[in-house]
């Protein structure tokens, strides 16, 4: 059988290289929490850091920039708790060439848990997985240093490994920028 290991090392590299590369600098320019819930009862809570690019790019009448956010988590379900941290790099978007209260975000990034996530039948077959974020969001206060969204977060291991069944987070995330 193939080991894909090598593979999943390479992503996780690529998707850390950007943290260095375009954010302002090592010291990150937010902080946020979050709290989420999974259709198999299974609740998480989170806190992290983010750090903004320099990096915006006009499509049209939108304007497109990237921020990067390392984030812990604790999941619960059913008297189990995993703790999971995460790196994810994501793609922001706001209408009226930036203008607009309102963004939507999305991004790929990857994660690595304490222990192995089981609950209502699902069983995680390896501690290191990949996180899946879409969300819809605004920015609050005329200074737009706070921020309110609703997200979508999927968690697999992409079929590293077998089995695969993955977790849905909806989450409820305030983050403020400094």
């Amino acid at each position: 059988m193939k080991h894909r290991f090598p593979r999943a090392r390479l992503l996780a590299i690529a998707c850390a290289a950007p943290l260095p590369a375009h954010a302002a600098g090592w010291a990150p320019d937010g902080m946020f929490t979050e709290g989420g819930v999974a259709p198999s009862s299974s609740h998480s809570v989170t806190a992290g850091a983010m750090w903004t690019w320099d990096w915006r790019a006009r499509f049209g009448n939108a304007e497109a920039s990237a921020l990067t956010e390392v984030y812990v988590s604790r999941w619960s379900a059913r008297g189990e708790v995993v703790t999971q941290a995460a790196l994810v790099p994501l793609l922001r978007l706001r209408l009226d060439v930036g203008r607009s209260p309102w963004f939507m975000e999305g991004g790929i990034g990857v994660s690595m848990m304490d222990n192995f996530y089981r609950n209502h039948g699902k069983e995680f077959s390896t501690r290191f997985n990949f996180v899946d974020v879409f969300g819809v969001g605004r920015s609050l206060g005329a200074d737009r240093r706070r921020e309110l969204s609703v997200r979508v977060a999927h968690i697999s291991n992409a079929k590293l490994k077998q089995p695969n069944p993955g977790e849905n987070f909806l989450q409820l995330r305030y983050a403020v920028k400094f």
